[in-house]
């Protein structure tokens, strides 16, 4: 049976999305997590687009071992040395590199004569190949291609050593039906086509990515590029667990395997999601929360009798469980230690004790502690390393009400030392980050905030992601509490501590004296001071 080889680029096109910008301590994260999946590729990032890409991409050579490390790269020398010093120390580099191919880009975009990129492949290609062993061309806007210069760019590519051709539906604007003769176009009229591997990268804009990705595998292709959960630009690219379990759940019809641990597909998904702040839609297939349930009582007795009536593939096949564990309050530490092994975390003995007494904590707050309790309560502590230096939250008091401004006196803790500081605001909430702000004496802007309950009881843990910006950058944070107040504290602290951090690395002091827009502003814009 042959292999189909799954290229992840969720580090690299996925990551461009809003939303979904990583650290590099998190794109490390995501890739050692792409290489327990058992994914053929890894395409870190676009090397020269700056320098923290090429440090994120050389970091992700040198941890990777078993899957490509690869760097996106225009079809510019610069660019190509960029890509090849970030990914040379990797056990299995790869440079990929890439040229518009269609009229409208090439007059547009490129300014370039059909001949003239003919050329810009070749001296590009035959660069990179003098680098490295393993050059990728893509020729970008494929499906909008002149199929007689497409085979012509596809040739000129093979002739200078590329051993990967990639057809990408850059737009996401062609057909299945359309992908079909695009790859049998390829596939019968290029000499040596035999010879290398040809790709598909497909985005989503209308939808078809997971098929149109499949029609070219049908036609022919064996490789696959894709992200988890379908992320990347604008509507995003192929879903990773969509054609992988596509492929398994139909070999009857496609006889091809892929080299994917299946098992690892829901945890890779729940850390991006985690990752990123950014949630699992209920129904994504695969790894949607409601990929597995059923509601209806015709399908509740189908599945009951035999799961086979109503269920195509089980969900233990892509590592979700079908009944969650419930631990409580008695519990104790070897079997909670049991259950962060069994959900494939390896942390050290220090943080285990450390998530224990957090585990315990909830416990006295919760009639029973789930599976994603545990999750959630992992994440919010593997997601950063602590620092010295950090704030802490000590207490807090707030005072709320429907006919008066809230107030918020919040206590926090640096290096030994408190601090306090009291604040009004529209909501308990905005006067407890208020008063956060003037502790730590950084302003700050505040992007994004969202609650979620964990579990769906009411004394569910509620997880609260927060984006907080000054001058240097835009910053995530993560916190979990059955008390939202305290859980939106913790992950307004999160965020800042990550500011702090970056600011002084970036500034070369511990704050940044001239951040455009603070929190305190966005209340005393509305007409309210201090003294309110």
């Amino acid at each position: 049976m042959q292999t189909v080889k799954i290229f992840d680029t969720t580090l690299r096109d996925g990551e461009q999305a809003p939303g979904y910008s990583m650290t590099i301590e998190e794109k490390l994260r995501m890739a050692r997590e792409l290489e327990a999946l058992g994914v053929d590729a890894i395409e870190a990032g676009f090397a020269i687009a700056s320098p923290g890409d090429f440090e994120s991409v050389r970091a992700i050579a040198g941890v990777v071992k078993s899957a490509s490390v690869v760097s996106l790269s225009r079809a510019i020398t610069k660019d190509i040395d960029a890509a090849w010093e970030a990914v040379k120390t990797a056990a299995r580099p790869r440079i990929h590199t890439f040229l518009a191919t269609s009229d409208l880009h090439l007059a547009a975009k490129l300014k370039m004569t059909r001949e003239e990129a003919l050329e810009r492949i070749r001296s590009a290609v035959r660069h990179a190949r003098n680098l490295c062993g393993d050059v990728e061309f893509s020729l970008e806007d494929a499906t909008r291609t002149d199929p007689d210069f497409m085979c012509r760019a596809v040739e000129a590519a093979i002739a200078e050593g590329a051993a990967t051709i990639n057809l990408p539906d850059t737009v996401g604007y062609a057909r299945p039906e359309e992908i079909r003769a695009m790859v049998a176009n390829v596939m019968n009229r290029v000499p040596g086509i035999e010879n290398v591997c040809v790709s598909m990268h497909c985005h989503d804009d209308l939808g078809l990515a997971v098929a149109n990705t499949l029609a070219g595998i049908e036609a022919g292709a064996r490789q696959a590029e894709c992200c988890i959960c379908g992320i990347g630009e604008r509507a995003g690219n192929a879903a990773l667990e969509e054609i992988v379990m596509g492929l398994a759940t139909r070999r009857d019809a496609y006889n091809l395997a892929t080299n994917v641990n299946t098992k690892e597909i829901s945890r890779a998904a729940k850390l991006l999601s985690s990752i990123t702040g950014v949630k699992i839609a209920p129904g994504k297939a695969i790894v949607g929360a409601n990929a597995f349930a059923h509601e209806s009582g015709i399908h509740q007795h189908g599945v009951m009798a035999n799961a086979k009536t109503y269920e195509i593939m089980t969900p233990e096949s892509v590592g979700a469980r079908r009944s969650a564990l419930v631990l409580g309050k008695h519990s104790g530490f070897h079997a909670f230690s049991q259950r962060l092994e069994d959900l494939g975390y390896t942390l050290d003995k220090a943080l285990e004790k450390d998530l224990f007494a957090k585990f315990k904590a909830l416990a006295d707050r919760k009639k029973s502690v789930e599976e994603r309790d545990i999750v959630a309560l992992v994440e919010s502590a593997v997601g950063r390393r602590s620092n010295p230096d950090d704030w802490t939250l000590d207490n807090y008091v707030v005072s709320s009400s429907n006919k008066m401004f809230s107030t918020a006196c919040v206590t926090l803790v640096k290096n030994g030392k408190t601090a306090t500081e009291s604040a009004f605001g529209t909501g308990p909430i905005f006067a407890a980050i208020r008063a956060v702000e003037k502790i730590v004496k950084h302003p700050f802007s505040l992007e994004d905030f969202q609650i979620q309950a964990v579990t769906e009881r009411r004394d569910a843990l509620g997880e609260v992601t927060v984006k907080v910006a000054d001058s240097t950058g835009v910053y995530r944070g993560r916190g979990v509490s059955t008390d939202i107040i305290e859980g939106s504290i913790l992950s307004t602290l999160d965020a800042v501590n990550r500011m702090l951090t970056g600011s002084a690395a970036a500034l070369g002091t511990g704050a940044s004296a001239d951040a455009q827009h603070s929190f305190c502003d966005d209340l005393l814009s509305a007409g309210h001071t201090d003294k309110e």
